[in-house]
């Protein structure tokens, strides 16, 4: 009998305000709790990567075609650089969602809209990953929508 293990990790990367310093230290840090997991568990990293990930074409295998922004932030970046390095794909921004869907926070005055929590997969099995939207019926008492990921549950 053969069984996958899943790991979930949830984390909540320093803002773009924040010191580089800040920011190197989490990336670091993250780098060595996810090089410390089993190469064959199947990691998801549900995260408020306080990322805006665009729709550049160069990377499009990472990040898909459909996020809410058009261009990445520094932090966008940043993440982009783990991703890669980590052989992950960004699965919160490949599914042609509606907006209303895709979008994680709203600014108080209701007129800003961000998608900055962040569904991470290994690569090998991004594809059990089926969908990711936001969940705006439920209260967290945070600012931040819930975020839903529905995913396969035989990871063959």
């Amino acid at each position: 009998m053969s069984y996958i293990v899943l790991r979930v990790l949830n984390v909540h990367a320093p803002s773009e305000e924040i010191t580089d310093y800040s920011k190197h230290s989490f990336y670091e840090e993250l780098e060595q709790i996810v090089n410390r997991l089993p190469k064959y568990h199947t990691k998801l990293l549900l995260a408020d990567f306080n990322a805006k990930r665009g729709r550049e074409n160069i990377f499009n295998p990472t990040i898909g075609n459909d996020s809410l922004h058009d261009e990445s932030n520094i932090n966008g970046f940043r993440i982009l650089t783990f991703d890669t390095s980590r052989n992950l794909a960004v699965k919160s921004t490949m599914f042609p969602n509606l907006n209303i869907r895709k979008y994680i926070w709203t600014s108080p005055d209701g007129k800003t809209h961000k998608q900055i929590d962040l569904t991470l997969t290994v690569r090998r099995w991004h594809l059990s990953v089926l969908d990711v939207l936001s969940f705006r019926g439920a209260y967290c008492d945070t600012d931040h929508y819930l975020v839903v990921a529905k995913v396969m549950e035989d990871w063959k």
